[in-house]
């Protein structure tokens, strides 16, 4: 995969912005798989971000879902809650037409100190 021309995650004045993450493996190749094991992995890579920036799920304080099917919403909910727990972060979820790779389910987001 070519070098993008991104940051996975960059503070400012205590609040971490993490760069969206599809469901890539640990290979590096987009993972063709049912969408509830395609959102446990993008989630998984977002946990590795959170780990690098030294922080957690719970320091989650905004999500971003981007979904190209929205019919997988409620599959996305049930995973998505096995990550984050009540009170949960402020969320969006977006219906889009494409996603880099191919990807159907990106997420990314932002995180407090």
């Amino acid at each position: 995969m070519p070098q993008t021309p991104l940051s996975p995650f960059i503070e400012k004045n205590g609040l971490i912005f993490l760069s969206g993450q599809i469901h890539l493996d640990s290979d590096g190749q987009l993972l063709q798989a049912d969408p509830a094991t395609q959102t446990k992995q993008v989630l998984e890579n977002l946990g590795r971000v959170l780990d690098q920036a030294e922080l957690s799920f719970a320091n989650v304080v905004k999500v971003t879902i981007y979904l190209t099917d929205m019919s997988i919403y409620g599959v996305v909910n049930e995973v998505y809650t096995t990550y984050f727990q009540e009170p949960f972060p402020a969320r969006e979820v977006v219906g889009v037409q494409s996603l880099p790779l191919g990807a159907s389910v990106e997420i990314s987001a932002i995180a407090a100190r």
